[in-house]
């Protein structure tokens, strides 16, 4: 599905401070949580939609999807036992004019939603936030030690297109083994 429409330079603007609701459900395999939602995403109301992030072609790739789905079309993760939310709610046109303070109170948010929801893996889609939400500075790729809840933590690379650290292959290999560690056996037993 292609997006209908694309926001003017105003609609962007009046995004600042918007929120995006979350694509949750009880039992969820993996609960994606980006750090917050951009301006673009914002105004159009969906998770990482500004063309160029390459988080849903990375989803397909990595084995998640069987298609690589529109940001418009997100609500049909559930059925993938897939989820999206945010460490931070509120929309801005950078994650540096997040205060550590908001990432921290948006740390102890997110652990009463992994509280309430269950999933089996938390995957975290960018490090600096989860570093400095959960004051973990070294914390690495991959899976954590720690844990959220009963929830698994993954930190995975920030599919965002002005990322360019990771390649899509790289990043494609990182969300692969999230997937091999998040087979939900409450879903499939």
């Amino acid at each position: 599905m292609e997006q209908p429409w694309r926001p003017t330079k105003e609609q962007l603007a009046a995004a600042a401070d918007a929120r995006v609701p979350d694509v949750i459900a009880p039992d969820l395999d993996v609960l994606f949580c980006g750090i917050n939602p951009g301006l673009y995403s914002a105004a159009v109301g969906h998770h990482f939609a500004r063309p160029g992030n390459r988080f849903w072609k990375v989803l397909h790739q990595a084995g998640f999807t069987d298609r690589v789905l529109s940001p418009f079309e997100e609500r049909e993760l559930l059925t993938c036992g897939i989820g999206i939310t945010n460490v931070v709610a509120r929309a801005t046109a950078s994650s540096t004019e997040l205060e550590t303070a908001e990432l921290r109170d948006g740390a102890r948010t997110l652990e009463r939603k992994v509280q309430r929801f269950r999933p089996v893996c938390i995957a975290f889609a960018g490090m600096g936030s989860y570093r400095s939400a959960f004051q973990r500075p070294r914390a690495a790729l991959g899976r954590q030690d720690e844990r959220i809840g009963d929830a698994i933590v993954w930190l995975l690379p920030n599919p965002s297109g002005a990322q360019a650290a990771y390649q899509l292959d790289d990043m494609v290999g990182l969300y692969r083994s999230l997937r091999r560690a998040s087979i939900n056996p409450r879903r499939d037993g």
